[in-house]
């Protein structure tokens, strides 16, 4: 907060916190690969280890498999995004 504004979006909301909040919700992980994963988020760990249930992959744009269940690497996450 600057000039004793209002808080801007996100602002003071720890990435924890956050991913913490959504357990359980619909994500888009997009990796540095630029493929992009779609599922109901299970967990994450302080590496960014992320299991998704009901997970399909995206490539491009196209969806191209679907997986029941998909464990992705933290240090090859971009982004992680509340649907």
């Amino acid at each position: 907060m600057e000039n004793g504004g209002a808080p801007q979006q996100g602002e003071g909301k720890d990435p924890s916190g956050f991913l913490g909040e959504i357990i359980n919700s619909a994500v888009t992980v997009k990796l540095n690969s630029g493929v992009v994963y779609k599922g109901s988020l299970q967990s994450v760990d302080g590496y960014m280890n992320i299991a998704l249930e009901n997970c399909t992959e995206h490539v491009d744009g196209a969806r191209r498999r679907s997986y029941g269940d998909a464990f992705i690497r933290g240090n090859n996450v971009m982004y992680i995004s509340a649907d």
